[in-house]
C-alpha cells in the first residue's frame, strides 16, 4: 500500500506512509558523497550527491524506500503489484538499471526532476533481483522537487513517465486511472454546499463539512488517492517549518492504516509502520512510527558529506513521551 505527497510552503516538503504487514529491517540511512555505489550493469559511482532516507542495508548496500538528496530531489517507491513489469532482457543501447538501484541511480546523479527526465530517457529498467532471497519488488515511483513531480511506471506496455500535477501517489490501479478518477469528485467543496437538488427551500445544510460529503474514507488505493489529493490541494497552513511539517503529517494521518483495519490474504495486518516528512529544501528527514508518535529528525547538513561510509540511525520504534512534570 502506501501514500506519498509533495507539498510546497516556504520550503518544499515530501512525505509518505509506509503501509506494510512486516518490518524490512528499516533504518534511516545517510549515504555520503564518496560512498562507492555499485551498479550491477554500470560502473561503480565513486563521487555523487549525498542522500538521506529510510532504507534496509543489505551486504553494506542501502536499499532505499524513499530518499532526499542534498539538492532537494525526493523519490519514493510505492507498491504496484500485478501492474509492475521489468523486462528480463537488457537494452544494448541504454543504461541498464535494476529496480532496487533506481533511487540511488537517480538521487546520486540528478539535482532536479528535469535532470531525472533526461537521465530516464537513456535508462532501461531490467529485472535483476538483489539476491535469491530478496526478489524484485513490484514498484512505481513518485519523484518530486520544488518545481513539480512525476510518476514513473514500468509495465508490460513499457516505461512511462507521467507529469503529476496533483502531487500524490498511492498504488493500483495505474496513475492514469487515478487522475481520471478524480473527475468523479469535482463536486466536492470545502465551502458550505449550495442546494442543487431542487427548489425546496427547506433543504439547508445541517452541519459543517457537508460540502465534502462523498469524500472516500476507505483504505483502497483509489480512495486514498482521492482523499490525499483533496486534503493536500486544499491544505492551508503557516509557511514556517514546524507548521508545514505538522500539516503534512496531519494529511498523512488521514490515510494511515490502523492495525486490524486491513487484513491481507495471508492473514497479516496491513499497518502504517512509519510515516515520514522530508524538508527537501533544508535536507531534514522527520519520521514517526506506529508505536512512537513523537517525531525523530535527522539533518543531512549536520553530517560530513565528504566521507565514504554509510551512517545508520536506529529506528525509533519505542514510544517517547515528553513529560511535563
Amino acid at each position: 500500500m502506501c501514500t506519498s505527497i509533495a507539498m510546497n510552503t516556504e520550503d518544499f516538503y515530501f512525505g509518505r506512509t509506509m503501509d506494510i504487514e512486516y518490518s524490512f529491517d528499516e533504518n534511516v540511512v545517510f549515504t555520503p558523497r564518496n560512498y562507492p555505489i555499485a551498479f550491477r550493469r554500470n560502473d561503480t559511482l565513486y563521487r555523487h550527491y549525498a542522500l538521506l532516507g529510510m532504507a534496509s542495508v543489505r551486504e553494506g548496500y542501502p536499499l532505499y524506500a524513499e530518499a532526499v538528496n542534498e539538492r532537494g530531489l525526493c523519490i519514493a517507491g510505492l507498491n504496484f503489484p500485478d501492474n509492475a513489469y521489468y523486462p528480463p532482457k537488457e537494452d544494448p543501447v541504454k543504461q541498464n538499471i535494476a529496480p532496487f538501484e533506481l533511487i540511488l541511480w537517480l538521487c546520486s546523479k540528478c539535482a532536479s526532476v528535469t535532470d531525472v527526465k533526461a537521465l530516464l530517457s537513456s535508462t532501461h529498467l531490467v529485472n535483476i533481483p538483489f539476491s535469491e532471497d530478496l526478489p524484485t519488488a513490484p514498484l512505481h515511483w513518485h519523484i518530486a522537487d520544488r518545481a513539480g513531480s512525476i510518476v514513473l511506471e514500468s509495465t508490460q506496455s513499457g516505461m512511462e513517465i507521467y507529469d503529476n500535477p496533483v502531487g500524490v501517489l498511492t498504488n493500483n490501479p495505474a496513475f492514469s486511472f487515478q487522475t481520471t478518477n478524480l473527475c468523479q469528485y469535482m463536486n466536492l467543496t470545502t465551502s458550505c454546499p449550495q442546494n442543487c437538488f431542487s427548489n425546496i427551500k427547506s433543504l439547508i445544510p445541517f452541519g459543517q463539512g457537508l460540502g465534502s460529503f462523498g469524500l472516500p474514507g476507505d483504505y483502497s488505493p483509489a480512495s486514498r488517492f482521492v482523499k490525499a489529493a483533496y486534503l493536500s490541494m486544499n491544505s492551508v497552513c503557516d509557511k514556517d517549518e514546524m507548521s508545514s511539517v505538522s500539516q503534512l503529517f496531519h494529511i498523512l494521518d488521514s490515510v494511515s492504516m490502523i492495525r486490524g483495519s486491513v487484513i491481507t490474504n495471508r492473514q497479516l495486518y496491513d499497518t502504517t509502520t512509519y510515516a515520514c516528512c522530508m524538508n527537501a529544501t533544508k535536507g531534514r528527514y522527520y519520521y514517526k512510527t506506529y508505536s512512537n508518535s513523537q517525531l525523530t529528525a535527522i539533518d543531512i547538513w549536520r553530517e560530513n558529506l565528504d566521507t565514504e561510509a554509510l551512517k545508520t540511525y536506529p529506528f525509533a520504534s519505542n514510544q517517547q513521551i515528553a513529560w511535563a512534570n
